[in-house]
C-alpha cells in the first residue's frame, strides 16, 4: 500500500493506493518524493496511453496529463523530442502536468525536464544520471515513479460511488490500422501513411481522455484536444481552436496555410450533426476517423464529401469516465 500525500483536495487526509485485497503498492515504484490522489489517477492513465502509442506505432511516446485527461500527446524518434512535442500541444495547460514516458528516462530526457514546470514523471524506469537530475527539481519534491512495464491489470475493473460498487470489463481494445481504419464511407479513398499514424495516435489518445471527446493531430503529434464536454461540436471548436494556436510556434513555426493543411480528427463517437464536420474543414482537417452509427450519418458523410475528405467509420466507441 502506498499512502498519498492526501486526495484529491488537502482537507481529505486519508489517502492511500493498493493493489487490489493484497494490499500491496503493485506495479509501481517510488523514486522519489510522495505522490497525491490525483497525481496517480494522472499518472496510471498516462502510462497506459503512451504504453499503447509505443506499442501502436513503434516509436518513443509521451504525454502531458492534467486532472485525468491529456493536455497532448505524441510520438518522436527520441524520448525527449516526443516530450516537447506533446508539451507543445497545450502549454497552458500542460504547465504543472504529470509527464509520461514510454521507455527509460535517459539524461538528455532529464535534463529537458528540469527546465518546464511539472509535478512529476512515469516511466518503465530512469537512468541514475537521469535520476539524479530529477531529484533536484522542486527542492527535491519532484515525484519520479516507475511502473513495470510487463504488468497487466485485471480484466475487470471496480470502482466506487456514494458507496455503490461498479464493476465492468476493462477497456482493452487494440487500436490500430486494422480495428479503426477498415471503412472508409467516403468518395476521396487517398491516405497517406502519416495520415494513417496520426489517426491511430489521436484515437489512442482519446480512449484516455474525459469523454466527449475530439482530438486533432499532425506529424505524430496532438494539436489539440476538446475534452470533456457535453456538446461534440463544443469539443470540435475547443480542440480547432488550440490546433490553431500553434500557428507560428514549434514545429509548425511555418505560414497558416502549409500550417493547416491535411490535419486528421478522431472523435470518442460518432459525429451526429454535420457542423462537426464543416468546423473541421475549416481547420484544415482532412482525414477523420468516427464510430459511425449516427441517424445522420449519410448528412455527416455528404458534408465529408462536400470538403474532398477521406473519412472511416471505425464501429468503435472510445467514452472514458
Amino acid at each position: 500500500m502506498i499512502n498519498l500525500k492526501y486526495g484529491c483536495n488537502p482537507h481529505q487526509t486519508i489517502a492511500n493506493v493498493r493493489n487490489g485485497e493484497d494490499l500491496s503498492p503493485g506495479p509501481i515504484k517510488i523514486l522519489n518524493s510522495q505522490p497525491g490522489y490525483i497525481n496517480l489517477l494522472d499518472a496510471l492513465n498516462a502510462w497506459q496511453l503512451v504504453k499503447e502509442l509505443d506499442e501502436a506505432l513503434g516509436q518513443p511516446a509521451a504525454t502531458s496529463f492534467k486532472h485525468v485527461s491529456p493536455a497532448g500527446a505524441a510520438v518522436g524518434d527520441t524520448l525527449t523530442e516526443a516530450y516537447q512535442l506533446a508539451r507543445e500541444a497545450d502549454p497552458k495547460s500542460s504547465f504543472g502536468d504529470f509527464i509520461a514516458l514510454s521507455r527509460n528516462i535517459d539524461k538528455e530526457c532529464a535534463s529537458y525536464i528540469k527546465t518546464v514546470v511539472s509535478d512529476g514523471v512515469i516511466a518503465p524506469g530512469c537512468d541514475d544520471d537521469a535520476l539524479e537530475i530529477l531529484k533536484q527539481k522542486k527542492d527535491g519534491k519532484y515525484i519520479v515513479l516507475s511502473i513495470n512495464p510487463e504488468y497487466e491489470a485485471p480484466k475487470l475493473e471496480i470502482r466506487e460511488v456514494y458507496g455503490l460498487m461498479f464493476t465492468q470489463e476493462r477497456n482493452t481494445i487494440k487500436l490500430n490500422e486494422e480495428s479503426l481504419l477498415h471503412n472508409i464511407v467516403t468518395e476521396n479513398k487517398g491516405i497517406t501513411e502519416g495520415a494513417k499514424r496520426d489517426l491511430i495516435l489521436a484515437s489512442i489518445t482519446l480512449k484516455y481522455t474525459q469523454s466527449n471527446s475530439v482530438g486533432y493531430a499532425k506529424d505524430g503529434m496532438m494539436l489539440g484536444i476538446g475534452a470533456g464536454q457535453q456538446s461534440r461540436i463544443d469539443c470540435t471548436k475547443l480542440a480547432g481552436d488550440k490546433a490553431w494556436a500553434h500557428c507560428g510556434q514549434g514545429r509548425f513555426a511555418k505560414p497558416y496555410a502549409v500550417a493547416k493543411r491535411d490535419l486528421s480528427v478522431s472523435s470518442d463517437a460518432f459525429f451526429p450533426f454535420r457542423d462537426n464536420i464543416d468546423y473541421a474543414a475549416q481547420c484544415g482537417v482532412k482525414y477523420i476517423v468516427q464510430a459511425g452509427g449516427s441517424n445522420r450519418d449519410k448528412e455527416v458523410i455528404e458534408a465529408a464529401n462536400e470538403h474532398d475528405m477521406v473519412m472511416f467509420f471505425s464501429g468503435i466507441r472510445l467514452f472514458h469516465h
